[in-house]
């Protein structure tokens, strides 16, 4: 071959060469070394929920706590002073706190015996059951002041269905669930119960129906929010237990029920309805608080003075917190801002502020005779379903 022919074949040959570098196999070295060698799979899309009709839609069907972030206050109450209004059972009193100073800045007298101050479904009323008094006592949160009460017979607790189009008194001795109007609290349906004790429930995922506690008769009642009917009963599998605070999971897929007795939570599949599972978390099991993230709960533990915490994604108890010279943690709530957590003491007339990440007590401030049912306002959330402040 010419000299100028061997040139050319080689120069022709470089240029194939650097082509082919350009393309198929230049490329497959080119895009492993960007990770785009095989394309990234998309998550997959949630499902929406087909809620109860007339209820806000779900924000996230794996998180039914997601409108819950701190300080995610609604329009509705981002004017409302911050306080810990707090139910003394017998002194017939709520004591109103300042949590920024842990000073009381009000007592209100209120009727006979006190259990729990519920934020309405509308966020704009605080009702104060008084059990006893057969009465709800209302409280504007912007003024803190009270208004006239309003007559219902044996408010135990108090809950709304979460389209608001009912309140649902827990008339505990009456052995009632009574749906009611939400503003009047005049009665719309009254289903009588076998149980004995009803006191505390939580919603489903999509708001179609709830689980309540039964405490004098260890039972567990699963009801249709729409009917408005016991549709499930069952006995817990120990002897003497009395259960008490009721939580669903973030995800829908379980309730977890203190039980003051047994000494720790029941986790119930709440769509099948079968026998739930105990675990144990200390002596007087009977609060349950959620975090403001959605990864852990806190457990009040009234017989011991401690708090355990349990993860919800390991779906376990990975500590817990012993308050300095003990005391009986009941029920409360946590702060807007996610950093405290506020619960009375039941048995020795106090209230107590816990540091949500360390532990650390951070108040014990004096109160009445047998503080229950504190409520910590305001809280994030479009919506309240009642109890002490249960926001979707």
């Amino acid at each position: 071959m010419r000299p100028h022919l061997v040139k050319s074949t080689l120069v022709a040959g470089a240029v194939l060469a650097a082509l082919a570098a350009c393309g198929t196999g230049g490329g497959e070295r080119t895009s492993a070394a960007h990770g785009t060698k095989a394309a990234v799979p998309l998550p997959p899309e949630k499902k929406p929920v087909k809620g109860l009709p007339g209820m806000p839609p779900v924000l996230d069907p794996e998180d039914v706590y997601a409108a819950d972030r701190p300080n995610k206050l609604s329009p509705v109450v981002k004017d409302f002073p911050s306080r810990v209004y707090v139910p003394n059972t017998e002194s017939d009193t709520v004591t109103v706190i300042d949590p920024k100073t842990y000073e009381i800045i009000e007592t209100i007298r209120v009727g006979r015996q006190p259990q729990h101050v519920v934020p309405s479904w509308d966020l704009k009323t605080l009702w104060v059951n008084n059990n006893r008094g057969h009465t709800l006592t209302p409280i504007d949160p912007k003024t803190g002041k009270a208004g006239k009460d309003v007559e219902v017979h044996d408010p135990y607790n108090l809950y709304f269905t979460p389209n608001g189009r009912y309140a649902v008194v827990m008339a505990s001795l009456d052995r009632e669930l009574v749906f009611r109007d939400p503003h009047t609290m005049e009665i719309r349906k009254t289903v009588p119960v076998s149980c004995y004790g009803v006191n505390h429930a939580d919603f489903s995922l999509d708001g179609r129906y709830f689980i309540v506690s039964c405490e004098f008769s260890g039972e567990l009642l699963k009801v249709d929010t729409e009917k408005m009917e016991v549709v499930g009963q069952q006995r817990l599998p120990f002897q003497g237990a009395m259960p008490q605070d009721v939580k669903v999971s973030p995800d829908g897929k379980r309730f977890y029920i203190a039980d003051m007795m047994a000494h720790g939570m029941w986790v119930l599949d709440g769509d099948r309805f079968t026998e739930p599972t105990l675990m144990p978390t200390g002596k007087g099991c009977h609060g349950l608080y959620v975090s403001r993230d959605s990864r852990e709960m806190y457990v009040t533990n009234r017989g011991e003075g401690t708090i355990s915490i349990f993860d919800f994604t390991q779906g376990k108890l990975t500590k817990k917190w012993q308050l300095p010279d003990g005391g009986s943690p009941d029920m409360g709530g946590v702060s807007a801002d996610g950093k405290v957590l506020w619960l009375s003491g039941r048995y020795d007339a106090e209230v107590y502020a816990v540091d949500t990440r360390t532990g650390t007590q951070l108040a014990r401030i004096p109160v009445g005779s047998g503080p229950h049912g504190l409520a910590v306002y305001p809280q994030p959330g479009r919506y309240s379903l009642g109890h002490t402040g249960v926001f979707r």
